[in-house]
């Protein structure tokens, strides 16, 4: 117990140094989360404080009980998208009443283990998942570029000249905290006619406060609230596993992703409760905190601390905070996501790994739904994974010089995929009179397998002939045991579990 609560508090404080990057950083995130958690607020057809309450809220508890320190999560699109027709039909109070389900549900799946699946999301999978939110990152960012004048133009340039020229002066500011800084001084100061933030949506002027859902405790309320609550946590899970995954790669650390699942139905949990919306993990702003030095969970907590300080105490300056000065960090957001290298590497890799890529990519942005994109490169992953072994088999036939004894060498790997092939290998057109089937190099995973074999016994015994199966390992004899419907006896006496 010792250990794990100092390695806790590890991931919370190391230097001071440390301690006034996470700072530093966590105040970026918190300005750069304002836009989107208004612009989130929207699309659930929610007040804009529902969004930003949220974010307050997320954000500080799984700081405190999340598995990947420096990741950020906050009230997201991929959740917002999905609870509109609920906030339609039955209003905020069944959302608030979903999102604690929704939290559950995730607490749930981080008992049963339910982050090992993402040990079957391939790298290609990963890599356009990365690539996709790169680029639906920029695109969320036109609507603030199209129809402005130019003074928007000039703002967004000198914003990105800001963040990547001034860690070449010195390296103890994060250059996008000085970029928006620095415009929102001159857009306030010469009174600049561009978008502010206070244009997306009136801001709260007070604390969140605790509220619990003033709903029906029935099974009809249930009845509403489950098929949201189950889709939104298997999306957020989706996308918290992901984005932790893409941390970890970044910051060359691991973490522990049963805790996120559990931390993150805490958060939301947190969040209903003090009536926020549900979220879950953001790639952009975990990038930024990242970039910004932030590695620790003190930075995530310092980024819900900060915007909560934002919009109880400086709400109407922050509300004059240009948004072209947000774009330019967001677009150094979605460039520093990219992934560069896979352009090139689409020669280098194997057509397949490319494919999957590419899939990935284009449904995500296709669908603007990152979940669909991530299960439409699994199932590519695993067809492809599926065909590339099932060719990883050989049959081999030997016949003895009378011209009667024959014996076929299974070696490889016999499951549903590949069993039309096995099938086939023994149309062979022979006189042999005794067959002996060696499968000693061989595996039989599924029934599949194991009813391919039957029908290949069958088809011999029924010409005639007598076969013996030898060389079955102890697996594959277990299951030719429980599942053959031919002579089992048989089977039995020629097996030679190994």
């Amino acid at each position: 117990m010792t250990f794990t609560f100092s390695a806790y508090r590890r991931q919370w404080f190391t230097d001071v140094a440390s301690a006034r990057r996470d700072l530093m950083a966590g105040v970026v995130v918190a300005l750069a989360l304002i836009p989107e958690a208004i612009g989130f607020s929207i699309i659930a057809g929610v007040d804009p404080r529902v969004g930003l309450y949220a974010s307050v809220a997320i954000a500080m508890t799984i700081a405190l009980i999340g598995g990947r320190p420096g990741m950020v999560s906050a009230a997201t699109a991929a959740v917002a998208v999905l609870v509109g027709p609920l906030v339609r039909e039955h209003g905020v109070d069944y959302l608030f009443a979903a999102t604690i389900l929704m939290g559950l549900i995730q607490i749930v799946a981080g008992l049963l283990r339910l982050d090992l699946i993402m040990q079957f999301v391939s790298r290609s999978v990963i890599t356009g998942f990365v690539n996709a939110l790169a680029i639906l990152i920029f695109l969320a960012q036109l609507p603030q570029l199209t129809n402005v004048g130019w003074q928007t133009y000039a703002m967004v340039a000198g914003g990105l000249a800001i963040i990547y020229g001034f860690p070449c002066l010195t390296k103890a500011l994060p250059s996008p905290l000085v970029a928006i800084v620095v415009l929102s001084t001159i857009s306030i100061g010469l009174g600049l006619p561009v978008h502010t933030v206070g244009d997306m949506g009136k801001l709260p002027d007070g604390l969140p406060s605790f509220v619990l859902p003033q709903i029906p405790l029935t099974f009809e309320t249930l009845r509403i609230i489950l098929p949201y609550a189950v889709t939104m946590a298997a999306v957020g899970l989706l996308e918290s596993l992901l984005t932790a995954q893409i941390v970890d790669d970044m910051t060359d650390t691991e973490s522990d992703k049963r805790q996120e699942c559990a931390g993150q139905g805490g958060a939301n949990i947190v969040s209903a409760l003090f009536g926020g919306m549900g979220g879950c993990a953001m790639i952009g702003q975990s990038v930024i905190n990242v970039t910004s030095g932030g590695r620790s969970r003190l930075s995530t907590f310092a980024a819900g601390a900060f915007l909560l300080f934002l919009l109880a105490v400086l709400g109407p300056l922050v509300g004059r905070i240009p948004m072209a000065a947000l774009v330019a960090v967001m677009i150094m957001v979605s460039i520093g996501t990219f992934s560069w290298n896979s352009i090139p590497n689409l020669r280098r890799h194997p057509p397949t790994s490319s494919v999957v890529m590419l899939t990935t990519v284009a449904v995500v942005v296709a669908t603007q739904d990152l979940s669909m994109g991530v299960l439409a490169g699994v199932l590519l992953s695993g067809i492809f994974f599926a065909g590339k072994v099932q060719r990883m088999f050989s049959v081999d036939r030997a016949v003895s010089s009378d011209g009667l004894d024959a014996t076929y060498r299974v070696a490889g790997e016999i499951f549903f995929a590949s069993v039309d092939r096995f099938t086939r290998a023994f149309h062979a057109e022979d006189r042999a009179k005794r067959v002996r089937i060696d499968v000693s190099g061989a595996h039989f995973w599924d029934i599949s397998a194991v009813g391919a074999l039957d029908k290949i016994v069958a088809r011999l015994r029924r010409d005639g002939r007598e076969v013996e199966l030898v060389g079955f390992n102890r697996a594959s004899a277990d299951l030719v045991d429980r599942f053959a419907l031919h002579d089992k006896t048989g089977v039995a006496l020629g097996a030679v579990p190994h």
